[in-house]
């Protein structure tokens, strides 16, 4: 039998969503799809910012209710990144604030010594956290803040030195109640800068007024999550010694002396601020949750919607349309992929050894950029898909994708943890995998394990490329050498990840228990290595790994897996479990529960 003569099984879509939510479906997706199904999570139309913004706060407090341990959830990375797949879906402020609070504050105080620490008043959410680093003048950069925190015998003073170092910005007006903040500043001890440490900074009171010294100015409306960012300064704040967080990374005495397993000050920066780290598995969930769900609804909707045919008088689905369904299927393969490379990620973190921790963060980072920007790029196209219906905010796409603007740029800019990750990779972090020693020749297209050497290839050749620039830049002018290094490098980063997830949705496909899901994941990981090799043929042939053949066959081998994914289109949308209630509020799925399957 082949693919396009594989029938209709509703059972497909179940498969697939056991692939793309794993055993432990039950206990760590479940529990968030009726909790936000509930009507309490519903889109309301005509909100202000600031009355969106504090509804987003009322509901964070409906999440801290659902959670058995709150303080303890902070420590578990997977049910934590469940949470973002879920929640930005329905409340993109909400879930902004509650990775902030549970991930970048809470992990952070239990990251440290927290022994004596009373974290109750966070798991009555009488108390929110939230987490100042970045300054106006220091993002990207964020190792040379200039907040300080100056020792002395009583604790310590909390002072911002010029305006260009006041946080930006941090959720910390007084909307949602009493607020706690984590403050990155340089630890001045008698004169000697010790580098950034977190010290905990209470903001506001039980009534929301900010306490004497901390200055706080509402930022503009941002195009991303509706929050309330501000800009925050210090005067003179004190704070008790208790305040600073500390670690093996260094600890401070009563008496002043500071001691520390790091001499780098750098790497006690990195220490202390190591939640940021997850932050970035939170954002690609966010991501991937948000993407999702504008694909079913897209999918759902190009089933429904009838348009024009061929022929005068026949009106057919939008789906039917090659013009349509192509980057639509294309966009279903990439977000399988992104899906399952994200769990192999988690897998790593939960699972890792300190040993590898530093690679684990790597691919948590250069992962973390590529999905948040196939996010974009599917979602635009899923709004486009929709026409002026993907425009409406209760539609449950537009939004969404405005608001994955903030995830390409929290925890880390894409484009400079790409650099960074880059550098890492050409600086012995990275050996490529050798040339398969199988002929081309004779090769198929079809075949996985040779689109899988394909990727590899791509790989090596970028490496080689950024090597060789790396190798022959000019001497004596660093940032001219690394500028002649970086774009090769970059697409050394790019395709990387690329092979990843193939190789995380190749391996999916052979777990699958059923002949029909088996062969319908494994088209889904054909469509999405055939793109990225058909961007690549040129160096592919010009370094004999493709044959000129196989070059003119890419196009038609893609259009024939477009045509056998089309009838299970609704399938492997239904696999990502959507908010079936959030959806049968969208004004253009009215209606919708009599599909209209396209003839194949």
């Amino acid at each position: 039998m082949t693919a396009s003569q594989l029938p209709l099984i509703p059972e497909l879509s179940a498969d697939f969503s056991r692939i793309l939510f794993g055993p432990r479906a039950e206990q760590t997706h479940e529990p968030w799809r009726r909790l936000f199904s509930d009507p309490r999570f519903s889109f309301r139309e005509g909100l202000s910012p600031q009355e969106r913004t504090a509804l987003s706060y009322e509901r964070l407090r409906l999440i801290n209710e659902a959670i058995a341990d709150p303080v303890a959830f902070a420590s578990d990375i997977e049910s934590l990144t469940a949470m973002h797949e879920w929640a930005g879906v329905v409340d993109a402020g909400a879930a902004t604030i509650a990775s902030i609070h549970w991930n970048l504050h809470l992990g952070s105080l239990l990251d440290h010594d927290h022994d004596g620490r009373d974290l109750s008043p966070y798991a009555r959410m009488e108390r929110i956290g939230t987490f100042l680093c970045t300054e106006l003048d220091h993002g990207n950069d964020a190792a040379a803040i200039e907040t300080t925190a100056t020792w002395d015998a009583g604790g310590f003073t909390l002072n911002t030195p010029t305006p260009g170092a006041c946080k930006w910005m941090p959720n910390t007006s007084s909307i949602g109640g009493a607020k706690t903040a984590v403050v990155a500043a340089r630890l001045v001890v008698d004169d000697v800068d010790r580098g950034v440490f977190l010290f905990l900074t209470p903001l506001t009171d039980n009534d929301g007024s900010h306490y004497p010294g901390i200055e706080v100015r509402p930022l503009p409306q941002t195009a991303s999550a509706p929050v309330d960012h501000c800009a925050t300064s210090f005067r003179d704040v004190r704070l008790p010694f208790e305040a600073l967080l500390q670690g093996d990374h260094g600890r401070l005495s009563r008496d002043g002396t500071f001691t520390s397993t790091l001499g780098n000050p750098r790497k006690r920066f990195l220490r202390s601020i190591g939640r940021v780290h997850s932050g970035k598995l939170c954002m690609a969930a966010y991501s991937l949750g948000v993407t999702r769900h504008a694909l079913a609804v897209t999918m759902r909707y190009s089933h429904r919607r009838l348009t024009s045919g061929m022929t005068t008088g026949r009106r057919v689905p939008l789906i039917a349309h090659r013009s349509h369904h192509a980057p639509l299927l294309s966009a279903v393969a990439t977000t399988y992929a992104a899906t399952l490379l994200h769990r192999s990620v988690v897998r790593q973190w939960v699972s890792g050894a300190d040993a590898e921790q530093a690679d684990i963060e790597r691919l948590a980072a250069i992962s973390k950029a590529w999905i948040t920007w196939k996010a974009r790029a599917v979602m635009t196209e899923c709004r486009e898909r929709c026409g002026a219906q993907g425009l409406l905010l209760s539609n449950g796409i537009a939004y969404q994708l405005a608001a994955n603007e903030g995830t390409v740029t929290a925890e880390g800019d894409n484009r400079v943890i790409w650099v960074k990750a880059a550098g890492e990779m050409l600086m012995g972090g990275f050996t490529p995998k050798p040339a398969s020693e199988v002929p081309v020749v004779g090769r198929s297209l079809n075949e996985p394990a040779f689109l899988q050497d394909l990727l590899a290839d791509i790989e090596r050749i970028w490496h080689g490329r950024a090597r060789s620039r790396l190798r022959g830049g000019r001497r004596g002018n660093p940032l001219a050498r690394w500028n002649g290094t970086v774009t090769p490098a970059l697409t050394l980063v790019e395709a990387h990840v690329h092979r990843l997830a193939a190789e995380a949705l190749l391996n999916a496909a052979d777990q699958v228990l059923t002949p029909q899901a088996r062969e319908v994941l494994g088209l889904l990981h054909r469509l999405f290595a055939l793109e990225q090799v058909k961007a690549h043929s040129g160096d592919l042939l010009a370094e004999g790994r493709l044959t000129t053949d196989q070059v003119r066959c890419l196009p038609d081998a893609e259009e024939a897996i477009i045509e056998a994914l089309l009838p299970h289109a609704l399938e492997l949308s239904d696999g990502f479990a959507a908010l079936e209630s959030r959806m049968a509020e969208y004004p253009m799925l009215q209606g919708a529960g009599d599909r209209q399957m396209v003839p194949v």
